[in-house]
């Protein structure tokens, strides 16, 4: 008897299995155990890992911290420029540093403006030192070149050029031509507006009606494609229809012809096309150098050109506009610097003590000083080939480390040979004659690998008409084969600078690699360029001479310098290594490669390499160089003979690249080490893994894709079939079925056998049939591409033959040319489809296909190498053969069964007829994955699959032929088709269904408030000072940040037993108010007994005149002062004005809603038609205070603009900066003493103090508080003086088990930790979903959903509104497998 677990490893659940499988008759197969953990992630992590995004769960919060850096930085700064600025005497200790006074709101601005050239004092001239310290201007990265944010341009010697020879951009470009010299500059983005602008205005004298100002402002910021179509669309309302003339120029020619277009447009009329034209190449070209970089290096042309500093630029913009905004206006880092030097140089002709070391001291080691970025070389994987372990005592603790080699960079010269040399060595020509694969010649392999230096990619078909005469006869095992892309990326820069030099540009598609390397080669020489850098020998034995790789280690390493481009010493070192002048190096200096790394360091590569080139596989190249190419294929000794671990360790915090990743294995670590602790160790671990586990990023980007795609097209399909075609609730086969008819469409609905018609009428009647293409006899693939509608008779008569055979069979000759065009026709775009319909019965393979069994992504690789500590044999199986097996062995429809009476006695199921006249039951709106315990259904499934069914259902066509283990397989292992289950099918049935009643699901909980991380802080003389600090574990609060506002706020309200002598002193009408006060003091200050029951104001009127004519009424309005939190919004359509705080400027925005008829139309373009709230003044609105939350916690305390604290009228800081705390952490139930009306506790007939229940609720900010300050997060003696007495608390994810009125279920006279009593405990069973201030909401522990159907309240979900409803609830924890291992709080 075999110790089996199963295991259905998913994103976000663990399904697992524990059976004993019979390893003979004597022997009898049972289930030990089913469970289910859940692995909850948050929305973000579930989607951008099912999307293949490469996030952390903490990028947000690491974003976060580096602005907080910043700004830790920036103040050290200024700190310490403070401390020398009052050492230097410039100030004193109690010097104002801030514009203080009537009349001084720019005056810091006025005053650096100034000293760039007047004198001003020092003192001042330390407060214009403190505003350059705020913003040191933008520092180049040579990687932040184009994207979003544009491109940064050093081109003020072009810019000079066409200002001293006024010049358009286009202008100087054919120049350039004419001499020869067709690679063209930078260009401005000013400067290409300017020439739009000029060839705007001068044709605008043809064409007034197309090129209007609004045309004009509709293409800013458009790029060529969108900028065409706005100018045709102009031009079309004019009758002019622009459809895109063909041009007769191409390559050098067009580029001139475009040129020459746009210096005739500033002289001469052009035609609308050629116009059009012109304007979507200069837009074009200002859109790539827009954005946020783009602006940057526009101011700084201006700066040059206006001959300003900074500080007078910005200066000068204040002045033309008092409310500009200059929070964004940022400069080069050099602007700063050159200011800097300005102001100092100019401020020492006045001041002595400006001296050249003071000046050092400021600019270089304070305000300007950026420390070089840490390196991340400790990140990098170690090659796991040339390491090894070692033991070292850390914090006198021994842990066991990795030393070795760094994996080197994919883009390495070295890594991009070896990637191509193993794909050459893998590659098969298949000879579609007979099927027969060949490895490539020496000679092939040497011709392809050349021309792979110089492409990105090969497609198959690319590779065979390369290699061979007759390339139709052939097929390769690779679709599509990935070049050298660092020595892609190079010469196609080496292109760029023929085409600079004056030489005709190479096409790269219609040249050989052989041709190509020699043109480019003979260029650089005639120019006496370096030519080495243009081949690559990896067997040198220095590697780091070789000026090939010096030119890729230059480009990977440089990361920017203090340049205004970021990339100015780069282009010196490019034009010392290339022997050509510095106006050559930025093509070379643009240059960027693949990111990311490798799996082996350079040392292995270089070992493995030279074996590699010789012809061999990898895993023999490794063999040859003393490596065995993967540690997990052990031969059957090594297997018997390996020490398995006790238990697997958890994965340390950053082990993984993907934490999400990390989560899901840490999971199914603890998982199986609970299982190994109450079963024992298993003797064999299966595993069937997600489909998003076993792809990479881009794959489950792809898939998320594609599923989202077929959803939308299956609920259009479902709706089809409800109006269109009577089917009342459509099957998964009626769509398939409406698919595949679909797909018939452009063949007149003919079927693709015999051509017969299918009319909607007879779509869904049992004339035509769903039919495999390639049978499953032979192949076990129930794919959609291996379908298609045919009539029923046809099927039948088809049997087990594949269609191309069939058909050719059946029709001949001339039927089989019909099927194949039809097909071409058809499924020209849907390959896999095409494929099987035209594959014979010979061209099935016969070997036996791993497919989905190829554990090839990262993610399945660790797991499976995890579960190889603890199991000598550990095998992987797909979601299909699982589906298969589960339905020849019945298992599909027990979910449904185990719900069935829950649903139906709420009469939530429904009966219809299927086209047989079956009667058939569903729950209406549930699927089985509405239930966590189809994972465990999945799991057990998988425990009881064989090798043998591996095998079989993954090469089925061979189980036709007598002499195959295949054919032993069916024979032994299958009856009537389907797989022999591995007990009697009742006994399987019966068993599961008690096993699955019996699982409680474990769902993680969110327990941890902090984790205490250690901060190495470096000090001198190499110690490091750790310091332990508590970090939370989530976020504290919301982002946003509020301001608070108090206003008097009246509400009319019923008097009752809240009307205490504080309430009423809130009524508004004194005559009201004494009235209530005399009322209440009759009653001895009870409101309860002086306004409620037959002292209520309906029936025991207060009267306030003599005559009893005049009462007190039922509902007084009463007025209190409130504080609410309120925010600044930009006004733009989505403000909601109802919420704005000042009444004139909601009234305002009101008005101007009602004059242009919408907030969109009323609030776009406020630049340019402003709301005014004081013209005269220039005062307008574009930000305004609106309404926010109800209740906030303030973050700080106010201060003055001099950072002195501010108290209110009673002495008190003033909170600001308000947020809302977001998430509670927990609520935490107590109960208290009944007080009477004297405060003292009630007691009950028994002379019992009486009590009730009450809440605490406290928030995750609250709890991190608690956590900090050392006390314990749950206060149980909260109010224990006043009788207080703590009895649970409750927070997401923790379970109770409720009492059950209805079966009368009773936990507290239940054994809840005895397993026995788990089919009892589980309908009872409820995790804590969400609470607030008593509203606490419950879903069962078996629903995967958490809508709130009103219908399944009490059964699917509980809300609770009332404390009292806490009454008979028990507390329980349950552990990893599902078991209750506490009971009550822990």
């Amino acid at each position: 008897m075999k110790k089996i677990l199963g295991l259905d490893l998913g994103v976000s659940s663990i399904g697992w299995a524990l059976v004993n499988e019979a390893e003979s008759n004597d022997e009898k197969s049972s289930i030990v155990r089913l469970g289910v953990r859940v692995n909850p992630l948050t929305v973000d992590e579930l989607q951008n890992f099912e999307k293949g995004k490469s996030i952390t769960t903490n990028a947000d919060r690491t974003l976060k911290r580096s602005m907080r850096r910043n700004l830790q930085r920036y103040k050290l700064r200024r700190e310490e420029l403070v401390k020398i600025l009052i050492e230097a005497g410039f100030i004193a200790n109690d010097t104002i540093l801030s514009e203080h006074g009537n009349k001084t709101t720019f005056e810091t601005y006025r005053l650096r403006a100034k000293a760039a050239t007047e004198r001003i004092s020092l003192e001042e001239f330390a407060r214009v030192l403190l505003m350059i310290n705020k913003k040191r201007g933008y520092k180049s990265s040579r990687k932040a070149k184009g994207g979003e944010d544009g491109a940064l341009i050093d081109g003020m010697e072009v810019a000079k050029k066409l200002y001293d020879e006024d010049l358009t951009p286009g202008q100087l470009c054919l120049q350039l031509m004419d001499e020869g010299k067709w690679r063209m500059p930078d260009f401005y983005r000013s400067d290409l507006q300017m020439e739009l602008n000029k060839i705007w205005d001068y044709q605008h004298s043809f064409y007034p009606e197309v090129l209007t100002d609004e045309a004009r402002d509709e293409i800013k910021g458009k790029n060529k494609s969108q900028t065409w179509a706005i100018v045709a669309s102009k031009f079309n309302t004019v009758g002019t229809r622009l459809v895109g003339v063909k041009r007769e120029t191409k390559g050098r020619d067009l580029k001139r012809e475009n040129y020459q277009w746009r210096t005739q447009a500033l002289t001469e009329q052009m035609t609308p096309e050629s116009l059009a034209i012109v304007v979507q190449e200069i837009n074009g070209e200002i859109h790539s150098s827009s954005g946020y970089l783009g602006a940057i290096s526009d101011r700084s042309k201006a700066l040059f050109f206006n001959k300003q500093t900074v500080g007078q630029y910005l200066m000068a913009s204040l002045d033309k506009d008092p409310q500009a905004s200059l929070k964004n206006t940022v400069f080069y880092r050099q602007d700063y610097l050159d200011e800097f030097e300005c102001i100092w140089e100019t401020q020492a002709q006045y001041h002595d003590k400006l001296t050249p070391e003071l000046k050092h001291k400021i600019r270089d080691v304070v305000i300007f000083y950026q420390r070089r970025l840490k390196s991340q070389k400790s990140l990098i994987s170690i090659c796991e080939f040339e390491h090894e372990k070692r033991e070292v005592v850390i914090d006198g603790k021994t842990k066991t480390i990795t030393i070795g080699g760094r994996v080197i960079p994919r883009s390495s010269p070295l890594f991009q040979e070896f990637k191509v040399w193993q794909t050459l060595n893998n590659l098969e020509v298949i000879v579609r004659a007979d099927h027969s694969r060949h490895p490539l010649s020496e000679e092939d392999k040497a011709l392809l690998a050349e021309e792979l230096s110089v492409r990105k990619s090969l497609k198959k078909n690319e590779v065979l008409k390369l290699l061979f005469d007759k390339p139709s006869t052939l097929d390769l095992n690779y679709e599509t084969i990935e070049g050298d892309t660092t020595l892609v990326a190079l010469y196609e820069a080496y292109n760029l600078l023929l085409e600079q030099s004056g030489h005709e540009p190479i096409d790269f598609k219609k040249t050989s690699a052989k041709e190509i390397k020699e043109t480019i080669g003979k260029v650089f020489a005639s120019l006496g360029w370096n030519t080495d850098v243009l081949v690559f020998d990896s067997s040198s034995n220095k590697l780091d001479s070789e000026p090939y790789y010096k030119l890729w280690h230059l480009l990977y390493s440089f990361e920017g310098d203090n340049t205004v481009t970021g990339d100015g010493n780069l282009k010196d070192k490019i034009a010392q290594l290339m022997h050509f002048g510095r106006e050559y190096a930025s093509c070379l200096a643009n240059v960027t490669f693949v990111e990311d790394y490798g799996s082996l360091s350079a040392k292995a590569i270089r070992k493995i390499l030279p074996f590699m080139k010789e012809g061999n596989k990898y895993d023999v190249a490794c063999m040859y160089a003393g490596y065995r190419h993967s540690a997990a294929s052990l031969t059957k000794e090594e297997i018997e003979a390996k020490v398995l671990k006790d238990k697997l360790a958890i994965l340390p915090k950053g082990a993984l690249r993907n934490p999400v990743v990390e989560k899901i294995l840490n999971q199914m670590v603890n998982v199986i080490n609970e299982i190994i602790d109450t079963y024992g160790r298993p003797d064999e671990i299966r595993v069937e893994l997600a489909r998003e586990l076993k792809k990479n990023a881009k794959q489950r980007e792809e898939l998320t894709r594609s599923l989202a795609a077929a959803t939308k097209e299956q609920e259009e399909i479902r709706r089809i079939l409800r109006e269109e075609f009577n089917i009342s609730h459509p099957s998964r086969n009626d769509v398939i079925r409406y698919r595949l008819y679909e797909e018939l469409k452009d063949n007149g609905y003919k079927t693709l056998y015999s051509d017969t018609y299918i009319s909607r009428d007879k779509l869904f009647t049992k004339d035509f049939d769903i039919e495999h293409i390639i049978p499953q006899a032979r192949l076990f693939d129930d794919s959609f591409s291996n379908k298609t509608l045919e009539a029923r008779s046809i099927n039948i008569e088809k049997g087990k033959r594949t269609a191309l055979d069939y058909v050719a069979e059946k029709y001949g000759e001339e039927g089989l040319e019909r099927y194949k065009r039809c097909c071409e026709l058809l499924f020209k775009d849907k390959k896999a489809k095409l494929r099987k319909l035209l594959t014979t019965e010979s061209e099935i393979s016969t070997d036996f296909l791993a497919r989905d069994l190829t554990t090839t992504q990262y993610i399945a690789k660790k797991a499976f190498e995890m579960l190889g500590d603890i199991s000598r044999r550990v095998v992987a199986t797909t979601g299909s053969i699982t589906d298969q097996l589960r339905s020849d062995w019945q298992l599909v429809d027990v979910m449904k069964e185990l719900n069935w009476d829950k649903y139906s006695t709420l009469g939530k199921v429904e009966y219809h007829q299927d086209r047989d006249g079956r009667q058939i039951g569903r729950i209406t709106d549930w699927t089985k994955r509405n239930d966590h315990r189809h994972h465990a259904m999945d799991a057990l499934t998988v425990a009881f699959t064989k090798d043998v069914f591996i095998q079989y259902f993954n090469n089925k066509n061979a189980s036709e032929q007598p002499n195959s283990n295949e054919y032993a397989i069916k024979s032994k292992y299958f009856e009537g088709g389907r797989a022999i289950p591995p007990m009697p099918l009742g006994e399987l049935r019966g068993e599961a269904k008690h096993h699955l009643q019996n699982i409680l699901v474990s769902i993680k909980a969110k327990n941890k408030v902090v984790t205490t991380n250690i901060n190495k802080i470096p000090g001198k003389k190499r110690d490091t000072l750790r310091v332990a600090q508590q970090t939370p574990r989530g976020q504290l609060h919301n982002e946003t940040i509020y301001g608070s506002h108090k206003e008097y706020v009246t509400r009319e309200e019923k008097v009752g037993a809240t009307f205490d002598d504080a309430k009423i002193m809130t009524v508004c009408r004194k005559i009201y108010r004494d009235a209530l006060l005399a009322r209440l003091r009759q009653f001895g200050g009870d409101a309860k007994k002086a306004f409620t029951g037959k002292n209520a104001l309906e029936k025991n009127p207060i009267w306030i005149d003599k005559e009893r004519g005049i009462a007190v009424p039922p509902k007084v309005k009463t007025v209190t002062q409130e504080v609410r939190y309120t925010i600044r919004k930009a006004i733009d359509e989505s403000l909601s004005v109802d919420k704005v705080v000042d009444v004139r400027i909601r009234r305002l925005l009101q008005q101007r809603i009602e004059q242009y008829g919408s907030a969109k139309a009323a609030f776009t373009n406020l630049d340019e038609n402003p709301i005014w709230l004081n013209e005269e003044k220039g005062i307008r609105l574009k930000r305004v205070t609106i309404y926010g939350i109800s209740n906030a916690q303030a973050l700080h305390e106010k201060h003055d603009k001099d950072g002195n604290l501010l108290l209110d009228e009673n002495g008190n800081p003033i909170p600001v900066d308000f947020v809302n705390t977001g998430n509670n952490h927990h609520v935490a139930i107590y109960r208290k003493p009944v007080l009477d009306k004297q405060g003292l506790p009630k007691l009950d007939d028994n002379g019992e103090v009486m009590y009730e229940l009450e809440e605490k609720i406290v928030s995750f900010y609250e709890a991190v508080a608690r956590a900090n300050e050392g006390v314990p997060i749950i206060d149980k003696t909260y109010n224990h003086d006043e009788g207080w007495q703590f009895l649970f608390t409750m927070k997401q994810n923790e379970y109770f088990v409720f009492p059950n009125e209805q079966t009368g279920f009773d936990p507290r006279e239940v054994d809840l930790l005895n397993p026995e009593n788990y089919a009892l405990i589980s309908p009872n069973l409820f995790r804590v979903q969400k609470f607030s201030t008593k509203d606490y909401v419950f879903r069962h522990h078996l629903e995967t959903t958490v809508e709130s159907d009103k219908s399944m309240q009490e059964i699917t979900w509980k809300r609770i509104t009332s404390l009292i409803k806490l009454l008979g609830i028990v507390k329980v924890r349950v552990d990893h497998i599902g078991q209750i291992v506490s009971v009550g709080e822990y």
